[in-house]
């Protein structure tokens, strides 16, 4: 072995056999096999794909260096073990484009930091690696060699490290440096250059060499986390060093001592932004210090920020040429207590009042209907109406500008109007006044009226207690089943109003929805429009809790509270997306469907699909739903994307995920045992619970 051994030996046991035989015989030589416990942590991998390797593509690696030889796992299978914890700071998709990359690291002092990150990271295809000097035991401070390195190549000891990091990965040591002579073959087909030489003329040169080959180049200085970026490979003609060495060129540059070097390294470097530290110590040089200081954490530093700027590159990220600095003292001075993270504070706010039936008898007859109207139910609890009263009549009237992407051609917004036309009939008819109805739609309109009159149906009078106490619950049920005869009274209740109904009770069949509105649940959050909307009807502390969710609606437990705050956030949905995550996102639905006793979709005759019948739709809605909650059971409306859309072409809300959409849609109502001629108003989930905490305020009429 000479100084300059830097690869190891791979061997295939099928072709190499006899070498193999010669290396295990040979005294001395250390034999360590590590595929079992590899492929133990193969195995052990969540969603782990197919490497398309085994036993044969292993093999044995001698590391003359250390004597050594090792069995391993092919190298894919090694490349999925090792980086398998980058997911998803780097998704799978993103680790093969970045292992793409051909990076050379000229000079390896800080050079070393680099090169390991970047093979630590996997952000490589191949390393070059450039450097003429030899170790000195000065130079510990800040290369993590050892004792045993001292006198060998510094390019030579990079590439050994890395090859006991990853001994498939190509690495070409120049251990001349970059010379006049290896320069061009050195940038052949390179993807990024990374320049940490101390020879000004040097760096001058490798910058003219990166225009030629039009090479991006990266320079990290260690000190207040200086990165410079010159994008040669955009502005091939740039000058060098962003224009400040003022046309500066290599003969003026070749073989300056230390202290000639200073005024150069002052200008490139800027005096002003030099740590006091730094500047005081070039005061030193060539007097009391023989070169400018560098601390080895400041060393590791720019390895990490430079891994961060060739991955911003390898991933046609926006990276501009030009100076940033990653300065820790600087950060280190901002110290502060970190904002607490505490749960909403309800404390001060008194819960919404909700009128009684002995409110209503004090209130005309007009505006009690009107304020039973307001009552009903929608998505979201945006109220998506207007409601007017004269002497005459009471009109509900659609109001488009509170609809969403998930209220498909307003067809949820109708089926709202539809129960607030039904609690009017029923406050009507309890006063007495309870005259015809009309609903008339046009594109995109719809008006609910209902006449005053002199009926006092007491079928309807009777749901008037429930108008005033219909609530959501979305507790966790007991999983307790329904009594057919208690699903019997819904179907009955539902049908008065031209409704039918649809269950789904069987444990298995509830499973099997319950995963699939789960999987809704996921698209919801990844559409970023639905993602938009989703969170801008939820009401916390200090907002006006007239329309959208109250918080405490949702009956989140501590850990779906916390959830909140990250599924919040649209770069997480965007990012989450990206790499095919979230199933995690359909927790909260999963588990409520699975506590359910039931799931109930209420439908009506698809020949009837327009907004009205939508609204007729709405109140057989209303009327189950107030016969269930007489029955005691928690009922909480389930929306899944694809709710209203009728055809494959109307989940263009959900771009990207139409198909899965329309999939889930057809397998829900397979499960449901909806035919073909029905179209579906709303699915409820049905079950026994605890009280709800609270219920979401509405509009003041």
């Amino acid at each position: 072995m000479t100084e300059h051994d830097h690869r190891p030996l791979i061997l295939d046991p099928a072709r190499d056999a006899a070498a193999l035989d010669g290396l295990r015989a040979r005294p001395g030589v250390g034999v360590q096999d590590l595929r079992a416990p590899i492929r133990a942590e193969l195995a052990e991998l969540l969603g782990s794909p197919e490497t398309g390797e085994g036993p044969e593509d292993d093999r044995w690696v001698y590391y003359p260096w250390r004597n050594r030889l090792v069995a391993l796992p092919g190298p894919r299978t090694m490349r999925l073990v090792r980086l398998d914890r980058n997911r998803n700071k780097l998704t799978r998709e993103e680790q093969d484009r970045l292992a793409a990359l051909r990076i050379g690291v000229v000079g390896q002092s800080v050079g070393h930091a680099i090169a390991h990150t970047l093979a630590l990271e996997g952000v490589c295809a191949e390393l070059r690696l450039a450097d003429f000097d030899t170790l000195e035991l000065a130079n510990l401070n800040r290369i993590p060699a050892s004792l045993f390195d001292l006198g060998v190549n510094k390019a030579v000891i990079t590439a050994r490290r890395i090859a006991e990091l990853d001994p498939y990965l190509p690495v070409t040591v120049y251990p001349m440096g970059v010379t006049d002579e290896v320069v061009d073959d050195f940038f052949a087909g390179l993807s990024v250059v990374v320049e940490e030489c101390d020879s000004l003329d040097i760096k001058l040169a490798v910058r003219e060499a990166a225009g030629r080959h039009r090479v991006p180049l990266l320079m990290e200085t260690s000190d207040r986390g200086l990165l410079d970026v010159e994008r040669y490979d955009l502005e091939p003609g740039r000058p060098p060093f962003h224009g400040m060495l003022n046309g500066a060129g290599r003969a003026e540059l070749a073989g300056l001592p230390t202290r000639d070097k200073a005024p150069y390294v002052i200008r490139i470097l800027d005096a002003h932004g030099m740590s006091a530290d730094f500047a005081a110590s070039l005061v030193e040089i060539d007097r009391t210090l023989p070169s400018w200081p560098q601390l080895g954490g400041d060393v590791q530093l720019g390895g990490a920020t430079v891994a961060a700027a060739v991955r911003r590159i390898g991933l046609g990220l926006p990276l501009p040429s030009g100076r940033t600095r990653v300065d820790i003292q600087e950060s280190l001075d901002a110290l502060a207590p970190p904002a607490a993270a505490a749960d909403p504070d309800w404390s001060g706010v008194a819960p919404p009042r909700f009128p009684t039936v002995a409110d209503l008898a004090a209130l005309p007859a007009a505006e009690a209907v009107a304020v039973c109207a307001g009552l009903a139910p929608s998505g979201g609890n945006v109220q998506p109406w207007t409601i007017t009263a004269d002497a005459e009549r009471l009109r509900i009237e659609l109001d488009p500008a509170a609809t969403s992407g998930m209220d498909i051609g307003y067809r949820g917004s109708a089926v709202a109007v539809g129960a607030a036309l039904y609690n009017a009939r029923v406050a009507a008819a309890a006063r007495g006044v309870l005259g015809a109805t009309e609903l008339r739609e046009g594109p995109g309109a719809l008006t609910a009226t209902l006449r005053w009159g002199t009926d006092a149906d007491p079928g309807l009078a009777r749901d008037l207690p429930g108008v005033t106490t219909r609530h959501t619950n979305r507790r966790l049920g007991d999983g307790t089943p329904l009594d057919p005869a208690v699903l019997e009274a819904l179907a009955e209740a539902a049908a008065l109003e031209g409704g039918t109904i649809r269950a789904i009770t069987a444990r298995d069949d509830l499973e099997a929805a319950a995963v699939l509105l789960a999987v809704s649940d996921r698209i919801r959050y990844l559409t970023p429009a639905l993602h938009a909307e989703m969170f801008a009807e939820l009401r916390r502390p200090g907002d006006d809790l007239s329309t959208g969710l109250d918080l405490r609606t949702l009956e989140p437990a501590p850990d779906e509270l916390a959830k909140l705050d990250i599924g919040g956030r649209p770069d997480v949905m965007a990012r989450v997306r990206a790499f095919g995550g979230g199933a995690a996102l359909g927790e909260y639905s999963l588990d409520r469907v699975r506590s359910a006793g039931a799931l109930l979709a209420v439908t009506f005759d698809a020949a009837d699909a327009g907004l009205a019948g939508y609204a007729r739709g709405g109140a057989a809605v209303q009327r189950a739903w107030i016969e269930a909650d007489r029955r005691g059971l928690a009922v909480q409306p389930t929306s899944p994307v694809f709710l209203y859309a009728r055809t494959r072409e109307e989940l263009a809300v959900v771009p990207g995920f139409e198909d899965g959409a329309f999939d889930l849609r057809e397998r829900l109502l397979e499960l449901l045992g909806a035919p073909a001629g029905e179209a579906v108003a709303l699915i409820l989930r049905l079950g026994y619970a605890a009280p709800p905490t609270v219920r979401s305020a509405r509009r003041p009429g």
